[in-house]
């Protein structure tokens, strides 16, 4: 039987931008780990959009992140935070 094999990609620890680490805390860590910790981050501040729970309304700190206080999709979040890894 063929060991799983695990995408290291996903699981190497990356630089996080201080913005970001605002709102996940401190790297390096994973983007699994980045991504779980903006998620409770959004659901703890209540960030989610109650009429589409698909778009996250920005506080001050998510907006740096982000790029702005419009909403964003949680699609389009990937692409955002992906500039806040190195």
């Amino acid at each position: 039987m063929a060991k799983k094999q695990v995408n290291s990609k996903f699981m190497k620890p990356m630089k996080i931008s201080d913005e970001l680490a605002e709102v996940v805390g401190k790297g390096p860590m994973p983007r699994t780990e980045v991504t779980k910790k903006l998620w409770a981050y959004i659901k703890k501040h209540k960030r989610q959009d109650p009429e589409n729970k698909r778009n996250i309304i920005p506080d001050e700190k998510l907006s740096k992140v982000f790029g702005g206080k419009r909403a964003i999709n949680m699609f389009d979040m990937t692409k955002k935070v992906n500039k806040h890894l190195s």
